[in-house]
């Protein structure tokens, strides 16, 4: 049996940690699996993450910081990172114009206190302290809360700070996208006013990730939507109109219809003359834009603000309160996730379980790859797109061999 097996080969893993001796693969001349660049010998796993020392633009800012995490004890996890998202909410947080914010600390190694960007994630727990009770090796989990810092290819939690899912029939794609967007248009959809089957609601910004999980909610529970999106030039428009309808929207008008004289007469023409009440307007956009989905909506009526695109004040004339008694509320995922973190899960569920069935569709995404060999420019160059705006879909980071 020796003599099969190579000498002894020295492994010194990058960072800090125990110097180790480990025997390669006879056949392969590889490295068993536990023993390979991301676990050491003695449960040491090295990892990668995005920081910022200082709030400011992503590309002046964020730096790429590689470092070592301790076998976990107690009630500890260690994850990997399959997939995170970009958002602009993260583009915001580093740039210090959100209301919340990852804490920067020195938890990592880094010199100086540093922040970890990123919201929303899949990971895959590699290993669990003895105390921990709900997840074990292997599971799939997602934050509890904002602030994790998921923009990185491992971290060590308290098991309180994640959910397990089931990740059955799913990808980890749709896994690490389902608790900002699909949820936020879940609670929109469910918690402000009454709709019964056959209502309509209306929305702006109706082919962003809140808009088209709308649009699919709605549609299974027997809803009827109007869907305003930013008008496009020829055949761009006649597209996105027919993916809309395709996704379940009743109706899809172009932002200048909106504005257009007569535009109330055309919803009275869809709603039955009227008589199907139109009770909720979902608004992204504000200013005048959101005034005039106001406008058509029915006395009684509320409007549903979660994003503010034209950063221009909405102007709420009297009438619209005194004599169509209409109600104007905001909505913040993240504050309402983090107050009640037990129904977030259960609306998660309910979400991931129509995926499963097949009545909830992923948005467009551009798959950002991460692997362990991946330049700091090339996942700068995809924080900068988002900034941009210049992409055909939602960006996220896609960890490969970390």
């Amino acid at each position: 049996m020796r003599s099969r097996l190579n000498l002894l080969v020295k492994f010194i893993g990058p960072g800090p940690g125990p110097r180790q001796y480990i025997q390669r693969c006879p056949e392969t001349n590889t490295l068993p699996l536990d023993h390979r660049r991301h676990i050491s010998a003695y449960g040491y796993t090295q990892a990668k993450a995005l920081v910022y020392p200082k709030h400011g633009s992503p590309s002046d800012v964020l730096a790429l910081h590689t470092h070592s995490i301790s076998p976990p004890h107690s009630q500890l996890l260690t994850l990997r990172t399959l997939a995170a998202p970009l958002n602009p909410a993260d583009i915001n947080q580093i740039q210090g114009t959100y209301p919340t914010a990852p804490p920067f600390t020195s938890a990592i190694g880094t010199a100086q206190p540093h922040a970890v960007p990123g919201n929303e994630a899949c990971f895959e727990v590699l290993s669990a302290g003895s105390a921990c009770k709900h997840v074990s090796k292997g599971d799939w989990v997602i934050p509890r809360r904002t602030g994790l810092g998921t923009w990185r290819t491992h971290l060590q939690v308290e098991e309180d700070q994640i959910m397990k899912v089931d990740n059955t029939g799913l990808k980890a794609e749709q896994v690490a996208t389902v608790s900002v967007n699909p949820v936020t248009a879940y609670r929109m959809l469910k918690d402000f006013t009454k709709l019964e089957e056959g209502d309509w609601f209306i929305q702006n910004g109706a082919n962003s990730g809140v808009g088209r999980a709308a649009v699919q909610l709605g549609k299974t529970w027997g809803l009827n939507s109007i869907c305003i999106v930013r008008k496009r030039e020829g055949t761009e428009g006649e597209t996105l109109k027919r993916e809309m309808q395709e996704l379940g929207a009743t109706v899809v008008v172009s932002d200048e219809e909106v504005m257009e004289k007569g535009f109330g007469e055309r919803v009275k023409e869809w709603t039955n003359g009227g008589r199907e009440r139109l009770g909720l307007g979902l608004n992204c956009v504000g200013g005048d834009a959101g005034m005039a989905m106001a406008k058509v909506l029915d006395a009684g009526g509320t409007v549903v603000t979660y994003g503010a695109m034209s950063r221009s004040p909405m102007r709420v004339g009297a009438g619209m309160l005194i004599f169509k008694d209409l109600r104007f509320l905001g909505f913040w995922v993240s504050r309402w996730g983090d107050r009640v973190p037990e129904e977030k899960k259960q609306t998660i569920d309910e979400i991931l379980g129509l995926i499963r069935e097949g009545k909830f569709k992923d948005v467009p995404m551009v798959e950002v790859p991460w692997s362990w060999e991946t330049e700091k420019e090339d996942l700068l160059d995809a924080v900068q797109g988002t900034l941009d705006g210049f992409r055909k879909g939602k960006g996220i980071f896609k960890f490969g061999d970390t």
